[in-house]
């Protein structure tokens, strides 16, 4: 049986909750840090990384506890997310709405004018891709293209994870091979179809909610049609810990014990899926 663990994005707040979710079954017997393959996007892709390391869970769990010295923090709102929405409004295919959010994104901000890959190197501690099945999502912004990252992609992880955490008017357009690369979340806030093939799939999703039917995580997994399949999202005391910022580094621990504590009423569900 093959297993897949997808990893959406959420900021700051949503890496902390992912980890403390993972943490928290690992504790109970249910470890996903296993998984056949693993799909970050935006903060899914910094925890893809992490888990996929060989970094012990609680050890990735504790950081998450420790002051955020080396954090940058930025303003991601729900009124931010939602100021995105002109582009996919106006007509034309998924590929054109991308380009017009890439333009975007490209008249805020001038790629690489922030030091976004010293953050993301803080945040994964490495410089190597795993020898793991680990995909992590972006989105060319000139074309709308979206791109998968993998250990065969010719480009380091930290450019990758930086690429796929670029949100638009948030944070520059990263620079890979001359061609500039925003947030993987703008086509699917978990991208779950790129777990077609896996009999088992367990998907992580800070922020559930998509801009088109054909991007939801539900529309995506009936595509996929695993035989077994649990989204996980943040119960209303995790959405509370959060705050209204979800880049905000100061909210990050809450955030984690949030996702250990959500943790205890999962662990049947998610067994019963993962097959532990």
């Amino acid at each position: 049986m093959t297993t897949a663990l997808v990893l959406g994005g959420g900021g700051i707040t949503g890496i902390a909750w992912e980890l403390g979710i993972l943490a928290g079954l690992a504790e109970a017997g249910v470890d996903l840090t296993d998984a056949d393959r693993v799909i970050g996007t935006s903060a899914g892709s910094v925890v893809g990384v992490q888990v996929t390391s060989g970094t012990a869970i609680g050890e990735l769990y504790d950081g998450q506890l420790a002051p955020p010295d080396a954090e940058i923090g930025g303003r991601l709102s729900r009124l931010a997310l939602l100021k995105m929405l002109p582009p996919f409004m106006l007509p034309g295919d998924g590929r054109t709405k991308l380009a017009r959010v890439g333009k975007l994104a490209m008249g805020a901000h001038a790629p690489g004018s922030a030091d976004r890959e010293g953050v993301i190197r803080s945040r994964i501690h490495t410089d190597d891709w795993p020898d793991r099945d680990l995909r992590i999502t972006a989105v060319e912004a000139e074309s709308g293209e979206f791109t998968v990252f993998t250990r065969e992609s010719g480009v380091d992880v930290v450019s990758a994870v930086a690429a796929s955490c670029a949100v638009p008017t948030v944070w520059p357009p990263v620079v890979i091979g001359g061609r500039h690369y925003i947030d993987g979340g703008m086509r699917s806030t978990a991208n779950v179809d790129l777990a077609a093939g896996a009999d088992r799939v367990v998907v992580l999703a800070p922020l559930p909610r998509a801009l088109s039917r054909k991007t939801s995580i539900r529309a995506q997994l009936e595509k996929v049609a695993p035989r077994k399949w649990t989204v996980i999202t943040p119960d209303a005391e995790a959405l509370a810990a959060f705050g209204k910022n979800l880049l905000d580094p100061a909210k990050r621990a809450d955030a984690a014990r949030a996702g250990q504590r959500q943790s205890a009423a999962l662990v049947d569900e998610v067994r019963h899926v993962w097959g532990s």
